[in-house]
């Protein structure tokens, strides 16, 4: 079906679709390095196979790729992860691979796997035409704040024209330009354990003391003086042994969301020098995760205007604007690489039972891509980096 939709063929989809099955089988969660290996090296054959220098990075989450194909100008950063939310045993389970109607269910289908298959069978439509050059990093820890691959992206990023990320799109297919920042953290306290009754003023409540400094954290974020809104949400709290018993211990694991560097800097300041209210009381903040604020500038839109003229010209309209969730992009952003995401196909219902994508989206993607690609007098290349 040679449409509009510029070179994207019967086969091209074919050959997509069929990927993506492959890699939607190969149940891959954050951590499992034996499972990161069988995804990477389906990928590395792939891009091989499409004329890239590939190159396979261990680190102690997995096995990630970077590939290097040739092209016009500064290569374009296509940045992707392989692994997911779901533990072993989804596919069998809650959440089997199945189509129906033009929608394709499966744990991991919309975040990411659809996006790892669209951007190489865009490359594979525009072969043997002039194009820009490309560069592809895909990570196997993102789902979990890409802890041991900050270096691989930061390496990946070196002299890159733009980055386009291809995580999924806002529910109407528009780009993400801008994320909020995203940290965990743990406040975790040591108490005293005592009897309760019988001895209760030997001990220091964990509990107690955790409860006190969540309200210190609840003022701290909601500060009408900070310079924009931080989210804040306790996702799980812990401690103590039982009701006769002063608790030792006691931690809450706690996510905030920030819209701009200055607010993000003074909060997480604050909640670091946070003291015990009780004496004897030990506080401690620990980071399990971190992803600055990516505020959008004038550059990234730039990208996302030039990404829609190329929808335009293959018969789709593109819309941008900033998003809540946050991603590797978050970083490559706010290192001041021009930066748009939200590259995969449309769909819907990520970490969730109903995770899906709707087939069409695949096929206008891979168009989208192609045609930005092909324009290499679109210059996108990033001055002053």
């Amino acid at each position: 079906m040679d449409t509009p939709m510029n070179s994207v063929t019967d086969e091209i989809l074919h050959r997509c679709r069929e990927r993506l099955d492959s890699l939607v089988r190969i149940e891959s969660p954050s951590f499992d390095v034996e499972s990161s290996a069988r995804i990477a090296d389906l990928l590395d054959a792939w891009w091989r196979d499409a004329g890239a220098q590939t190159r396979l990075v261990t680190t102690g989450a997995g096995v990630s790729l970077i590939a290097d194909l040739p092209g016009r100008g500064d290569p374009v950063l296509f940045v992707g992860h392989s692994d997911t939310v779901w533990p072993h045993g989804t596919l069998a389970g809650e959440v089997p691979l199945r189509e129906d109607g033009g929608i394709l269910r499966g744990p991991g289908v919309y975040d990411m796997k659809s996006g790892l298959a669209a951007m190489l069978a865009a490359v594979e439509a525009s072969t043997g035409r002039d194009r820009r050059a490309v560069r592809v990093v895909v990570v196997a820890d993102e789902e979990v704040g890409s802890p041991t691959t900050g270096g691989l992206l930061r390496e990946a990023s070196a002299g890159v024209s733009a980055v386009l990320g291809f995580e999924s799109p806002h529910p109407d297919g528009a780009l993400k330009v801008g994320r909020r920042g995203s940290t965990r953290i743990r406040l975790a306290v040591t108490g005293r354990a005592a009897h309760a009754a019988l001895d209760p003023g030997a001990g220091i409540s964990a509990v107690d003391e955790l409860v006190d400094q969540l309200l210190r954290v609840r003022r701290i974020v909601s500060d009408p003086g900070l310079p924009s809104e931080v989210l804040c949400n306790v996702g799980s709290l812990s401690g103590g042994t039982r009701a006769n018993v002063v608790a030792a211990e006691a931690e809450a694991e706690i996510g905030l969301r920030f819209i701009d560097a200055q607010a993000q800097d003074k909060v997480l300041a604050e909640l670091h020098a946070l003291t015990p209210l009780r004496a004897g009381a030990d506080v401690r903040i620990e980071v399990l995760s971190h992803r600055p604020a990516w505020a959008a500038t004038e550059r990234d839109r730039d990208v996302a205007r030039r990404l829609a003229r190329a929808a335009a010209r293959v018969g789709q309209q593109l819309e941008s604007r900033p998003a809540a969730g946050a991603g590797d992009t978050n970083a490559l952003g706010s290192w001041g690489l021009p930066t748009v995401d939200g590259m995969g196909p449309r769909g819907g219902g990520a970490h969730a039972v109903g995770e899906h994508i709707v087939l069409a989206s695949l096929a206008e993607r891979i168009a989208l891509l192609t045609e930005f690609l092909a324009d290499v007098d679109d210059d996108v290349c990033a001055e002053d980096m």
